[in-house]
This record gives structure tokens, sequence and C-alpha cells, in this order.
């Protein structure tokens, strides 16, 4: 019991788990799950390249060290939290503690169905995705749908298997992608850029105020989805007080940092002058493009082989999350109890798994049952579900972060940098950009008023029913 007690940094009392989860997880693994549901070569060959054309063009760069730092303040005062929350829920856990049960149940609940749209909707790139690497081969042209079909089940595999498994093959698929982004980053700047040469513009402070500043942070924000997950692996972290941080702080930077060379190395390779107009026409191809130009056929065959198991990774790191949100909800009553039982053998959430592929599969059905196109309408649909449940997660923690400082006695070691003023600053980035992207919600659907309404109130509507749980069902979410 002891030692159990000392890995996971809680007591006996404050642990309401019947089955708990079992993992052995350091910063490292953590950090490479957290950075793997970033999907690096997935957001270069998409919310960047759109960042680039619909948004501020050359001030891309500066748009994700901008975001970086928005996030960075926002994880001071996460991390300062992180040794209070005793238990796996992430953020349904620090808003519970900060504003109460009904707001940290609208939190978790948000949480959860923002995760699963995002896992749901990239199925259908995944599977448009396998299609196009297939036929670039000269292979036969099959539905997207059978893909899903075939590799899904691998997912789930994954996720009912110990996190230790997952971790294995993610930290492959991460490794495989990331090298190829900065290899082509590399030969981009030894052959000094493109017709242009290298950028100089996106260097300019003033690039940032460029073409459509809320676009650009929309698909920024897009690009860093997961990186806060490192919390939800709690229980089966070493040493959660040290590791959380440790990997919060890790992913940030290095997706930053990453994001923001890899987009300056696109400019350069097609110059600043046309970068805006070629990424606008040409954002799906772009990346391919570039890495024949740069590495030849090889490499641009290698660039998209790499880009499906990108989204595949992406995909099981979500549903690990997801899975871990259901078990945590679950386990407070506001799902089924069976759902918070851990696997004997593998000491994960194995039911919680099961659930969560059920429920993106249903969502596919209904998706080809009515014939949406896989990326244009599906993908883009619930990737907006997903980036705005996001951002008002975000938004609505940093606020718990400040409301739990200033109203309990746990402030001694932590200064007022930590603990009011950096998550103060975090919630006025955050609550800017949410409304920038409510404002352009529209332009990330695919167009559709409707779809934009629909999911402004799905999101409010998931927040609302967190405190109508609390009201209805006192015994529910107690920690």
């Amino acid at each position: 019991m002891d030692s159990q007690i000392q890995k996971t940094g809680a007591d006996p009392v404050d642990r309401p788990d019947q089955s708990p989860l079992r993992g052995d997880l350091g910063p490292a693994k953590i950090t490479i799950m957290v950075v793997a549901a970033a999907a690096p070569l997935t957001v270069m060959g998409g919310p960047a390249l759109l960042g680039l054309g619909l948004g501020n063009g050359v001030g891309m760069p500066a748009t994700f060290l901008v975001m970086s730092a928005v996030l960075l303040l926002f994880a001071v005062g996460f991390v300062a939290m992180t040794p209070f929350v005793k238990s796996a829920g992430a953020f349904y856990s620090y808003v519970q503690l900060g504003l109460g049960r009904g707001a940290g149940l609208g939190a978790g609940l948000t949480a959860l169905v923002s995760y699963m749209s995002i896992e749901a909707g990239m199925l259908g790139l995944l599977g448009t995705g396998m299609d196009s690497l297939i036929t670039s081969y000269g292979g036969p042209h099959i539905q997207w749908w059978i893909y899903v079909v075939v590799l899904f089940p691998i997912v789930t595999f994954l996720g009912y298997r110990n996190i230790e498994l997952a971790g294995k093959v993610l930290t492959v698929f991460l490794v495989a992608e990331v090298s190829v982004v900065i290899v082509l980053d590399l030969v981009i700047t030894a052959n000094g850029g493109g017709p242009e040469g290298l950028s100089t513009a996106s260097l300019s402070p003033t690039s940032l105020f460029q073409g459509s500043l809320g676009l650009a942070l929309m698909f920024a924000i897009l690009s860093f989805i997961g990186f806060e997950a490192a919390a939800v692996f709690r229980d089966e972290a070493r040493d959660p007080n040290r590791t959380i941080p440790r990997a919060t702080y890790s992913a940030l930077i290095i997706v930053g940092v990453f994001y923001a060379f890899s987009t300056w190395s696109m400019i350069s390779a097609v110059g600043d002058s046309r970068v805006a107009s070629y990424a606008a026409e040409n954002a799906s191809t772009m990346l391919g493009t570039v890495g024949k130009q740069f590495l030849g056929t090889t490499g641009a065959h290698l660039i998209e082989a790499l880009f499906v198991t990108s989204v595949f990774a992406c995909i099981l790191s979500f549903h690990n999350i997801a899975s871990r949100y259901i078990y945590s909800l679950s386990n407070r009553g506001v799902f089924s109890p069976k759902l918070a039982v851990a696997h004997p053998k593998y000491g994960s959430p194995a039911r919680a798994c099961l659930a969560v592929t059920a429920i993106c599969s249903i969502a596919n059905i209904i998706g080809l049952l009515f014939g949406l196109d896989p990326v244009n309408q599906f993908y883009t649909w619930l990737g907006g579900v997903g980036a705005l449940g996001f951002m008002v997660l975000m938004t609505v923690t940093c606020a718990a972060v400040v409301a739990f400082f200033r109203r309990s006695n746990h402030r001694d070691g932590h200064s007022l940098w930590r603990t009011t003023i950096a998550p103060a600053l975090g919630f006025l980035g955050m609550l800017g950009s949410t409304i920038l992207t409510v404002w352009n919600l529209e332009s990330l659907v695919g167009g559709s008023t409707a779809v934009a309404i629909a999911v402004v109130v799905l999101i409010v509507g998931l927040f609302i029913g967190g405190f109508v749980v609390a009201k209805t069902r006192p015994e529910t979410g107690m920690e």
C-alpha cells in the first residue's frame, strides 16, 4: 500500500478508484504520447498550411510562437496546481477544485466530447489518406470507410492493452514523422530556400498582423490540442507530481518551436511574396510538392506514408485520452461504474476503451449514412467541436487555477506569478482566442452557419449539463 501511495502521490482517502489504472510512465513517455496527440506531421500538412493560406501568411510562424507563449502562461498555473489534484480527471479535476462540482462536471463532459469528436473526425482523414497513399503507388481506389474498418480495430487493440505498448508504438511513429520534417527543414535551409531565398518577412513583428489573425490563431490552437493531456495519465505516471509538469512543459516547448521553424521553412521554400496565395490554392498538396522539390520522389512518398502514420498515432493518442476520461467520470458516478474497472492484467481502462470505439464507430456510420464528405464535412465539423471545446476548457481552467489559489491556503511555496499573474494572463489570452475562434468558426466548419451555431450550442449545452447533473444527482462527481 505504501508504495502505491508514493507512486500516485495520493493517499487512499483521496482515491475513489475501485480498480485503479497501472503503469510506469516517466516524463519522456508521457511527452511522446502528448506530442503524438499534437500530430506534428499532420499539422504541417493541414492546419499550418491553412494558416498560411487563409490566416496571416508569412506571420504564421510568429502566430505559433505567440500561442506557445499563451499556453505556457496556462501551464504555469496548471503545473502549480498539479500537486493538489489527486485524481486523473485532468480538466474535470482542475476545474472542480477551483470552480466547484457543476463546473467540473461540465468541463469533464466537454473534454470527453471534444476529444472523441476529433478522434472520430480523424478516422475519415485516415481512410482518405490511406486511399491516396495506395493509389499513388498504382493501387486500386477503395472506399475510405473500408480502411477505417481495417485500421480502427488496431487502435482499439493498442488502447485495450497496457499503456506501455501504446507508448512504444507512438514512439516509433513520432520519431519517424518528426525526423522527416526536420530533414526537410534542414535541406530547405541548407539550399538557401526556394526562388526568393530564406524568408525574412516572417521575422518581422508586423507580419503577425497581416491577413486574418483570427483564423491564424484558430489554426494554431488546433495544432496544440492534446498537449495538456499529461494529467490524464496521472495514475499511470511514475511520479505524477514531477512527471506531469515536466511532460507538460516539454510538450509545449517542443511542438511550439517545431511548428514555428517548420512553417518558416515552408515559407522559405515557396517565397515570401507568393506563399499565401500558393497555400490557399494548394494546401492539400503543398507539403508533398515541397517534399518532392527538396527530397526527391522518394522523399515525397515517404512524407505521404508518414502522414498516414501520423494521423494513426494522433487517433491512438486521443483514444487513450478519451478512454481515461470515461474511466474517470464513470468512477465518479457520471456513467456506469462498470466502465470504471481497470483490466486485471493490463491495468488499462479496457471497458472505457471499448466504449470509445463504439461511440466513434457509430459517429462514422452516421456520417456515412448521411453521405458526408469524410474530410471537408465530417472531419472539419467535428474538428470545429474539438477546437472550440478545447479553447473553452483552457479558458475555464485558467480561471479555476486563479480561484483555487485565491481562496485556499495552498499558496505557501508558490509565488504570486505562478498562482495568479500567469494564469490570469493565460485566461485573458485564451478568452481572446476563444472569441476570435467563435467569430471565425463558420470558416473552420466549411462555411456553414448552421453547423457553426450547432457547435456553439453543443459546447454551451455540455457545460450547462454539468450543472444540471450536479444539481439533480448530489452524489455524482464527488472527489
